[in-house]
């Protein structure tokens, strides 16, 4: 496949290296020729310094023959324009923009991005994508993570396995057997920085992070299995209230009507502006690092803080100082690829990686065959896909049990007419079956193989 990708900051380059390790041919465009040095230097991706909507630099860098643009400089205008050159002038097949100013994606406005007026295919919005992680990771506090599938009906959970866990030392075979009725797969598991699909033989161990496939109604089951037995949150700090905070602090008001808000804020304009907006929160205006700010947010009764400044370091000592307060749960926005492998070390509950969220919604339209989802695990490591099953797939018209996957990839559900059903050897896959599927990096090609269009596709 052929990309072209504008704008080479943080997103910009996980995407291309991302598609690059895939063997895509990437162009990248972006008008500092610092990034365009440093990613041509350290990717196998074409570089070219230019203005990312300027038909001149885009035909430069390849858009006529391009299949997907991908459009995430900082400024949305620039993307949606880019897109719009794309379409009109190289007739890209597939225009994918970052958006973020929310004016631009109300209801109201929702023909802005047709075809006949801005023709783009794929907003995404990472306030958006990464507030209703935060909600998620809220409603599921025992999760280090929660991906939804197959509309909502798949819950797909990191779960840390620590001392008092009762199911570790336990083959993951005894736990089918102790617990039949259960509609919940083990599909991977975090070890000293490695992730591997686990044998039937395999245990669990302390400080493993597991990651479950689970029916939605039996989520909160599956983590009391594994000891997390946190209610959902209902005492919340915020700490900042960028587009992400209000985003979160607005939606715990309309969805969670007993949730006691409060929300810090270090600009006196934004706090007054978000006091405005938010009708049962209490905004308190100045640093989330003070600790009389985070005593006056009553913190230390707090059931969870969560940090979503624009600064990493802020939120993780902002993080770790209402842990040592008293609070029972921190969760902390990190952008910088580096800092999540230290997040448990530092004393941080859980995580959010924007960059990882973004990555993983233009995944979804990158893979080949019929691809409905994707989520990327620990920084590209793996990744959960949900595609739908052809007559030509390979997978279709065979009990599991005769079918031999690679090492490397497992299947954690499949979502029939609206239900789903917990793969044992006795399930066949029938055609138009959604499968949601683990696969650690180097087999999702074969992933996207057993998923193709026909069997000329490739």
């Amino acid at each position: 496949m052929k990309v072209v990708i504008c704008g080479a900051g943080q997103v910009g380059y996980g995407i291309a290296e991302r598609l690059a390790a895939e063997e895509n041919d990437v162009s990248v465009i972006d008008s500092s020729p610092r990034l365009v040095q440093a990613i041509g230097d350290q990717l196998d991706v074409r570089g070219f310094v230019g203005h990312g909507a300027h038909p001149d630099t885009l035909a430069q860098a390849g858009a006529e023959e391009a299949d997907m643009i991908v459009a995430v400089t900082l400024y949305d205008e620039v993307n949606m324009v880019a897109c719009q050159v794309a379409h009109s002038i190289f007739n890209v097949p597939t225009k994918v923009a970052r958006i973020r100013a929310q004016s631009y994606l109300q209801g109201r406005w929702r023909n802005l991005f047709s075809r006949e007026n801005l023709p783009i295919d794929v907003i995404i919005s990472p306030e958006i994508e990464v507030g209703e992680m935060v909600l998620r990771r809220l409603s599921l506090p025992g999760a280090v993570e929660t991906v939804r599938f197959a509309d909502d009906h798949v819950v797909v959970v990191g779960i840390m396995c620590e001392d008092d866990c009762p199911v570790v030392d336990t083959p993951l075979r005894q736990l089918t057997e102790l617990f039949p009725d259960l509609s919940a797969v083990v599909v991977g598991i975090h070890r000293n920085n490695k992730l591997f699909v686990p044998k039937s033989s395999d245990s669990l161990l302390v400080g493993d992070l597991a990651y479950v496939v689970a029916k939605r109604d039996q989520v909160r089951r599956t983590l009391g299995i594994f000891g997390h037995e946190e209610p959902e949150a209902n005492r919340v700090v915020i700490a900042g209230g960028g587009n992400i905070g209000l985003y979160v602090a607005r939606a715990l008001e309309q969805r969670q009507k007993s949730a006691k808000i409060k929300l810090i804020e270090a600009s006196r304009e934004r706090a007054v502006l978000i006091a405005d907006e938010l009708k049962r929160s209490v905004i308190l205006h100045g640093s989330a690092l003070d600790q009389n700010i985070l005593d006056e947010a009553d913190v230390g009764d707090a059931d969870t803080l969560v940090a979503l400044t624009n600064e990493d370091e802020v939120n993780i000592l902002c993080a770790v100082m209402a842990k040592k307060l008293g609070c029972r749960r921190n969760l902390s926005l990190l952008n910088n690829p580096s800092y999540p492998a230290f997040a448990a070390a530092l004393g941080i509950d859980a995580f959010i990686n924007p960059r990882a969220v973004t990555i993983s919604r233009i995944l979804q339209h990158v893979r080949r065959g019929r691809i409905r989802g994707v989520h990327s695990l620990q920084n590209g490591a793996a990744e959960i896909v949900e595609a739908e099953a052809l007559d030509t797939s390979p997978l279709v018209g065979r009990p599991l049990r005769d079918i031999e996957l690679p090492s490397g990839i497992r299947i954690g559900a499949v979502f029939r007419k609206g239900e789903v059903i917990t793969p044992n050897g006795d399930v066949q896959i029938q055609a138009q079956d959604r499968i949601v599927i683990f696969a650690v990096a180097s087999r999702v090609r074969q992933v996207e193989q057993m998923f193709r269009v026909s069997i000329e596709f490739f």
